[in-house]
């Protein structure tokens, strides 16, 4: 508490005031998130970056030093985070292919826990979710675009088994 507080804010869980419903003071009871997306849904979340010589930098999001720039505490030595040129790699021999990788296997690669080995990444709590649910925008977002550049490849005929 301050020093300046004059009051303090004491939660009793199994308590509820009188006249009040039973229930409107209840804890959540699932473990969903929700994503809401205002505006275009293509419209750039870009980081503007002013410099001190006054010129304006913008860093998109597929831009490899997003991720640094917008968790900077997580990511504090600068890692990489995704854009268009990361290549898929083989996992028996390491060697690099000429296949790109999706947004979506970049996040779950970065999210896997490997034997012997700490996932950094979770142990930020909040910021952790907060940054899940903005690598599942991105997937989203490039999943969402794949579908508005491609419209006249895609026929319906094609999906008659879903």
């Amino acid at each position: 508490m301050m020093p300046s507080d004059t009051h303090k804010t004491v939660i009793h869980a199994d308590k509820t005031p009188v006249g009040e419903h039973v229930r409107i003071y209840n804890a959540p009871s699932i473990n969903e998130v929700a994503i809401v997306m205002i505006g275009d849904q293509f419209q750039p979340r870009d980081i503007v970056l002013h410099r001190r010589n006054d010129q304006v930098i913008n860093v998109g999001e597929t831009h490899r030093y997003y991720d640094a720039l917008q968790y900077t505490i997580i990511f504090w030595d600068g890692t990489d985070g995704y854009h268009f040129n990361v290549k898929m790699v083989n996992p028996v021999n390491g060697a690099e292919s000429n296949k790109k990788c999706s947004v979506m296997n970049f996040y779950v690669y970065r999210l896997m826990i490997w034997r012997n080995e700490d996932n950094y990444i979770m142990k930020y709590r909040q910021l952790f979710h907060q940054n899940f649910i903005d690598m599942y925008v991105k997937i989203e977002t490039e999943r969402q675009l794949f579908f508005r550049l491609n419209q006249t490849k895609l026929h319906s005929g094609e999906y008659i088994h879903l």
